[in-house]
């Protein structure tokens, strides 16, 4: 099971820190997804890293400002937002796979199979 946890309400120019937690399992052979959902749009992918970390990709709408990691104990995966926009609102969604190539990640929602239940993020202009 993958939680989300970390959102909020936050203004412009402030930062939030989401985090994705494994329950019952570690994420070492899993890659990880962040997604997001606006209300009457459609799920966009934000953020991935490989389950060896050393492959990532940052959508265009927050590259400069998002940024994704996952720590040593393969425990958690961090989506750093920094200087939030209003268009940053929405829910927030981890998502995992394992994958066979421990150098892949995907902004397409298509490949992954495990998803948590979202934390919302809510940015004040």
């Amino acid at each position: 099971q993958l939680v989300e946890s970390g959102g909020g309400a936050v203004q412009a120019g402030g930062s939030l820190r989401l985090s994705c937690t494994a329950v019952g399992f570690t994420l070492g052979y899993t890659t990880i997804g962040w997604f997001r959902q606006a209300p009457g749009k459609e799920r966009e992918g934000v953020a991935c890293i490989s389950s060896d970390a050393e492959t990532s990709d940052i959508a265009d709408s927050v590259k400069g400002r998002f940024t994704i990691s996952r720590d040593g104990a393969a425990k958690t995966v961090t989506l750093e937002m920094s200087n939030v926009k209003p268009e940053d609102t929405g829910d927030y969604y981890c998502a995992g796979r394992i994958a066979s190539n421990h150098a892949w990640c995907s902004l397409s929602s298509r490949y992954f199979s495990d998803w948590g239940q979202g934390t919302q993020v809510t940015v004040s202009a």
